[in-house]
């Protein structure tokens, strides 16, 4: 078959599969993961009000204590020291992780990595922000059965009802934690990209995002490579994608890792081969995992500091 009958094949496939998974949507319904009226617009959407650039870098710093307080106490054992969490708004306790006992080299050298920028990325948006920097909020990183991690599993389909998603237990598990996070920490960064009226914030916001994607696309290939001998590895990704997708709005554009065609599907792309952004109000109905217009829940059990804090209608 002709290079380009192959790329048709998989272009169709991912239309058909995209359908699939509208219809799967529709199915799923209320059992979403449980709520962003934006304080603007990342991907087009009506603006109502209008937020600074710190404010826009105060909403992706609460995004980065989320990420660099899961990665680290997965590598460590321990969070984030006190010294880099002060700032305006109250500042709230991390329900703990715990160390992995990672039996992949691989994976554990991938944490490693991702946990030191992560933290790298919270002490640069603190200090380009200076004393406008928001303290870190409540953040639920646990493994209890009514916690964040065990409430989307439960959602997405991998749990039961009364069970826990431990996302330390295991190499795999840890990946799929990561999954959760990762795609929609570009996605965030993709749909801030055009607001930001100052060009310094701009490159900067860049640079983080290419390294949010890099990192996508380490914790997407290592599950896809996984998967090849763990089939229900892949499946999971789609049943998390399925559930994010329930949550941010009514289109259809996030996708796991199931192959389209006789490709893989490690990067998530539009029919164009481009990348989705996301409103802040898509990314907090993920992270408060409510498909509703609500100011707190699921991995910030109190809500995020700065301006931006209240979820869409879906």
């Amino acid at each position: 078959m002709a290079d380009q009958e192959v790329m048709l094949e998989a272009l169709e496939s991912r239309a058909k599969r995209r359908e699939d998974r509208r219809a799967f949507v529709r199915t799923l319904g209320a059992y979403a993961l449980g709520g962003v009226a934006a304080a603007a617009s990342f991907s087009g959407r009506a603006v109502a009000q209008t937020v600074s650039d710190a404010d826009i870098l105060n909403f992706a710093l609460n995004l980065e204590y989320l990420e660099a307080q899961f990665y680290t106490y997965a590598v460590t054992g321990a969070g984030l020291p006190n010294s880099s969490l002060s700032g305006t708004g109250t500042q709230g306790a991390v329900t703990p992780g715990k160390q992995v006992t990672f039996t992949d080299p691989v994976v554990a050298q991938y944490a490693k990595e991702i946990a030191q920028d992560e933290a790298a990325h919270v002490a640069f948006l603190r200090r380009a922000l200076g004393t406008a920097a928001v303290a870190q909020p409540a953040i639920d990183i646990g493994t209890d059965p009514n916690g964040a991690f065990s409430t989307a599993a439960r959602a997405a389909g991998l749990i039961g009802a009364g069970q826990s998603f431990d996302p330390y237990a295991s190499d795999e598990n840890f990946l799929l934690g990561a999954f959760i996070f990762e795609d929609v920490g570009v996605t965030a960064y993709k749909g801030a990209a055009p607001l930001l009226a100052n060009k310094t914030y701009t490159e900067a916001a860049a640079g983080i995002l290419a390294v949010e994607a890099y990192h996508a696309s380490l914790v997407r290939t290592t599950l896809y490579r996984k998967g090849i001998q763990t089939p229900s590895l892949i499946d999971a990704t789609e049943k998390i994608s399925n559930a994010r997708d329930t949550l941010d709005n009514a289109t259809d554009d996030d996708q796991g890792i199931a192959p389209i065609g006789n490709a893989s599907n490690i990067v998530p792309l539009d029919a164009n081969g481009l990348a989705y952004g996301r409103t802040t109000g898509d990314v907090l109905n993920i992270v408060y995992l409510n498909s509703g217009a609500v100011s707190k829940g699921g991995f910030f059990p109190n809500g995020v500091n700065g301006a931006i804090t209240m979820s869409s209608a879906g």
